[in-house]
């Protein structure tokens, strides 16, 4: 059985641990490789190198830093389909899907490169007589993430690029259900020749977690996952003394208005809804229809009908397996609550199978009429191809309804109305907005800017907040004596003059 080796100090190492955990493969259940937790020495032996190697790596000029990440873009591009394919085999994603995951990663990747503009400070000459002041961005040390299942391209390349550009050296501990793909990133980034040490990565559960929150050394988390464990992080982590991003669960809302394109309606609510299987932070969970686009309900029905999953290379899937046997069963668990509960299943996804492939996770397009905010089926992040119908009155109502869940990770409206799509878009209490755009996850030179339970921290992930996250400002005010006029008495008061 292949066995996951671990990253530390520049070197691809056996781990020593006597606890290792299976990766399957979601399609067939087929157990692919073992991978360790690492032990208490291996952890400290990749947070302390990280910490040496920060000396000399925060001292490197940022055009040398940019270069790198030139040069692993160029890697990642070449070796795309490659990545997409080990992504797809452990994930059980399709291989569009896989091949965007990746993509999606390396556009970050491309906003690392010209990190050196990013980091630029600012400079006030003559605040005072013969004051001036200006301002330098400046790495903070050893940093760490904790990536998820869902995307294991893209999340970590959210991550440890943007952080290693700004001068920081990184700890990775990716998920351990699907940890091939990030053990490939690292392995491009060592022969983009990364210094050795610059990048660490751990395998693990609770425990390296833990180690990671609490050990002195690291100076920031950025974490992607689920509510409980999000929480769980930054309130750990900031008890620790640590800056912390941690991005939680969602419950993403799509308001249909009469006016919209019923037939891109259709389209975008099928492909954000059951894309992925739903194991989506941004999915359209919840579709909440305006007055007469109520009536197009049983079209998407009939849409979602239509709709397979199936195998990573089989071109006419549209999404593959959930990640897990317990995954699986949580959803389904979450269908049957909503079905006691009064939701209308409308299209009932268990018990779903897929020719040749009986021992995968396999859930099939589900959808429920009728919902409402009590349901268990609404409250949960069900992750799953899962979509809740909702009816309201008027766009306030569906505001309303919006802004009183606890999540604000996404949403999007489609009309054709322009002021109704200004209200919206000004109204809602919510990070990131859709105006006919089902999953608007914004490009890297912007940041991923989830509100309210869904997320923790101050600063976001990619984009200029995340150069913010990873680095510290310093203020430089300087005064050079050019003449024996310009010197002053001694000043007793806070005043700069």
């Amino acid at each position: 059985m292949p066995t996951v080796p671990q990253f530390i100090a520049g070197e691809f190492v056996q781990s020593c641990s006597s606890k290792w955990m299976d990766v399957t493969n979601p399609a067939t259940n087929d157990v692919i490789a073992q991978v360790p937790c690492a032990t208490s020495d291996e952890m400290r032996q990749a947070i302390d190198n990280a910490g040496e190697v920060f000396k000399s790596w925060k001292e490197t000029p940022v055009s040398e830093r940019a270069r790198v990440m030139m040069r692993y873009q160029a890697l990642l591009k070449s070796h795309h389909d490659e990545i997409a394919e080990t992504l797809s085999q452990e994930t059980g994603k399709t291989f569009e899907d896989a091949r965007g995951d990746v993509w999606r990663g390396i556009e970050v990747v491309e906003h690392a490169a010209n990190v050196a503009t990013l980091m630029m400070g600012e400079t006030v000459e003559n605040v005072a007589r013969d004051v001036d002041t200006h301002s330098w961005t400046q790495p903070l040390g050893v940093c760490a993430g904790i990536t998820p299942f869902n995307f294991p391209a893209m999340i970590p390349l959210w991550m440890f690029p943007m952080a290693i550009a700004c001068g920081n050296t990184f700890v990775l501990k990716p998920s351990e259900q699907d940890p091939l793909t990030p053990m490939r990133l690292a392995e491009l980034f060592d022969q983009a020749g990364a210094p050795k040490g610059v990048l660490q990565v751990v395998h693990g559960a609770r425990e390296q977690v833990d180690t990671l929150l609490t050990d002195p050394s690291i100076r920031a988390i950025s974490f992607v996952g689920s509510v409980p464990v999000g929480q769980y992080i930054y309130e750990t982590g900031t008890r620790h003394m640590k800056r912390v991003q941690s991005f939680a669960g969602a419950k993403n809302h799509m308001v249909i208005m009469p006016d919209a394109d019923k037939q891109q309606v259709l389209n975008a609510l099928v492909g954000a809804s059951v894309g992925a299987a739903g194991q989506r932070c941004m999915a359209i969970s919840v579709a909440v229809f305006v007055g007469a686009a109520q009536q197009w309900i049983p079209e998407l029905k009939d849409a979602m009908a239509t709709v397979r999953p199936g195998a990573w290379n089989d071109p006419g899937a549209s999404y593959g397996p959930l990640i897990s046997a317990e995954a699986r069963e949580r959803v389904e668990s979450l269908i049957a609550t909503g079905e006691s509960q009064g939701a209308t299943l409308l299209l009932d996804g268990r018990g779903c199978t897929v020719d040749g492939l009986p021992e995968g996770h396999w859930v099939g397009p589900t959808l429920f009429g009728d919902v409402t905010p009590d349901m268990e089926i609404y409250r949960e992040e069900v992750f799953g191809p899962v979509l809740s119908c909702m009816n309201a009155d008027s766009l306030g109502d569906a505001i309303e309804l919006i802004n009183n869940s606890p999540y604000g990770n996404g949403t999007a409206i489609f009309t054709n109305h322009g002021g109704v799509a200004r209200r919206f878009q000004h109204d809602i209490e919510v990070g990131q907005v859709g105006v006919n755009v089902p999953i608007p996850v914004p490009l890297p030179f912007f940041s991923f800017t989830g509100w309210k339970g869904s997320f923790y921290g101050d600063q976001h992930a990619y984009g200029k907040q995340a150069v913010r996250f990873y680095t510290e400002t310093k203020t430089v005010t300087s005064r050079w004596f050019s003449t024996e006029a310009s010197r002053s008495d001694a000043n007793f008061s806070i005043q700069l003059r």
